[in-house]
């Protein structure tokens, strides 16, 4: 079964129930001689006991719902004890995509300091970590529930109110310990999505001129690398992006949530059932789309010469084939500019080689055009009586030429010194 496929129904984990003996929740607290505070001491190392830093966690599965419990070896290194957890701590997340497998750690407190009694510390049973357990399940449930699952293998991308139950888990998991020094646990509440919390699927429905038409027909990657916007002020993601090319500005205070999973809706929607199908894949090598490819192509021309509008009339034509055919075609206008891309890139080397071939020949000819210059010259300092048009003739050139060289060496032998 893959994860994708997995029960969603908030449970504790089988070994962590009481009718199971709790025997996968094995506790060791540490003693509590090794559990204490001197605020007196001068070293810092030796103001708290080692036991302090013993931590006890609640995880949640949010791809299957699964609930359990546990806690770190109170005599390891602080510095490693999240590397111990069988998940990450929400405040290590952002609230865009959560990290394979998709468990959750809430970890709970156990020190409360008054001004009577000081600090103290209150370790919990197993008992009543499944108690814990227990009443944030409603929770949990919401939390699956409302999780966004994108992609074929399900990612996992936060919701606004899949980060609302999760604080929801948050406040229930976070206990009191008032003067009765009795544990006083918050009761449940299933609080809204409050307004700030945006998903930007609503946010694209309220602004359809923001919309890409492109999207529904991008790659998973090419809707990824999209929705990966990270400016380094202002927002980011889908919104971020869209707003930035439109020239629009979005007040601060929102958060928004859902940015691949909204593009991956759009551009489902967009498919109205159709199975989706890689562009290159379906032109080279289906014989209905080879025969579309060949039917299409530009008379007199290839890609490099179309402009972009002609190129985009193609995809149409290509989506509309596919359509007739149940498919979708992904990643179209992308592939068509990679062909011509390549195209133009062929014809830029083909220039590369026009110009040195260019440039070999004009170097010969200038040698050859030297040598001829210096021969020319030579005959007419023999002065042997032959005119301009017939030195010329032998020169392949023309008679004002060799009269022009025939004046330029007149004036070099009159500006000579005559001999002592």
């Amino acid at each position: 079964m893959t994860a994708a496929e997995a029960p969603r129904t908030a449970c504790i984990l089988t070994g962590y129930r009481p009718e199971d003996g709790f025997l996968a929740a094995e506790l060791n607290p540490p003693p509590p001689e090794s559990v204490w505070h001197d605020k007196e001491a001068e070293q810092q190392d030796r103001r708290y006991g080692p036991g302090v830093g013993y931590q006890q966690w609640l995880a949640v599965d949010a791809r299957t719902g699964a609930v359990w419990f546990g806690d770190v070896d109170w005599r390891a290194p602080r510095e490693d004890a999240e590397s111990r957890l069988p998940g990450v701590p929400r405040k290590a997340l952002g609230d865009g995509l959560l990290p394979a497998p998709g468990v959750l750690v809430q970890l709970l407190s156990h020190m409360t300091h008054d001004e009577q009694r000081g600090c103290s510390w209150c370790f919990f049973t197993a008992e009543e970590l499944h108690a814990l357990a227990l009443r944030v399940l409603p929770a949990v449930q919401r939390l699956v529930d409302s999780i966004h699952r994108t992609g074929p293998a399900g990612e996992l991308e936060w919701s606004a109110e899949a980060a609302t139950a999760w604080e929801d888990i948050e406040r229930v998991a976070t206990h009191t310990f008032p003067a009765s020094r009795e544990v006083v646990w918050p009761r449940l509440l299933m609080t809204p999505a409050p307004a700030w919390r945006v998903e930007v699927g609503d946010f694209l429905e309220s602004n359809p001129d923001l919309c890409d038409p492109v999207w529904e027909s991008a790659t998973d990657a090419e809707l990824d690398a999209y929705a990966d916007f990270r400016p380094e002020s202002g927002y980011g993601g889908v919104p971020g992006r869209v707003c930035l090319a439109a020239g629009r500005q979005i007040e601060d205070g929102f958060t928004f949530y859902g940015h691949r999973a909204a593009l991956y809706a759009r551009r489902a929607r967009a498919w109205d059932g159709r199975t989706p199908m890689d562009a290159r894949t379906w032109l080279e090598r289906t014989e209905a789309g080879r025969r579309t490819w060949e039917a299409a192509k530009p008379l007199g021309a290839t890609l490099a010469d179309v402009p972009d509008c002609v190129l985009s009339m193609l995809a149409d034509g290509f989506q509309s084939a596919a359509q007739g055919e149940g498919l979708a075609l992904m990643g179209l206008p992308a592939y068509l500019r990679r062909l011509r891309a390549e195209e133009r890139e062929a014809v830029d080397c083909q220039l590369v080689r026009e110009g040195e071939e260019v440039e070999r020949l004009e170097n010969m000819l200038r040698e050859f055009r030297a040598a001829r210059n210096r021969t020319v010259a030579r005959i007419l300092t023999w002065a042997d009586g032959r005119t301009d048009e017939e030195i010329a003739h032998l020169a392949s050139t023309s008679p004002e030429c060799v009269g022009d060289w025939r004046a330029r060496l007149g004036e070099e032998q009159s500006s000579q010194p005559a001999d002592a």
